[in-house]
């Protein structure tokens, strides 16, 4: 997930500067909604982890 917001950032980057401004908000809105969606599923994951560690 990590590796298509930053398909989506880089997207979004190059649209940018070549003047598509609609396609570079949208890819970057996609970006950043991707990258917090796996922030939220890393931190749960980590949290889970460490507390499974703590029991065994």
């Amino acid at each position: 997930m990590l590796k298509w917001a930053m398909i989506f950032l880089v997207i979004g980057l190059i649209a940018g500067l070549l003047g598509f401004t609609g396609i570079a908000g949208t890819s970057i809105a996609i970006a950043k909604t991707l990258f917090f969606i796996f922030l939220i599923i890393f931190l749960v994951l980590l949290v889970a982890g460490l507390t499974v560690a703590r029991r065994a």
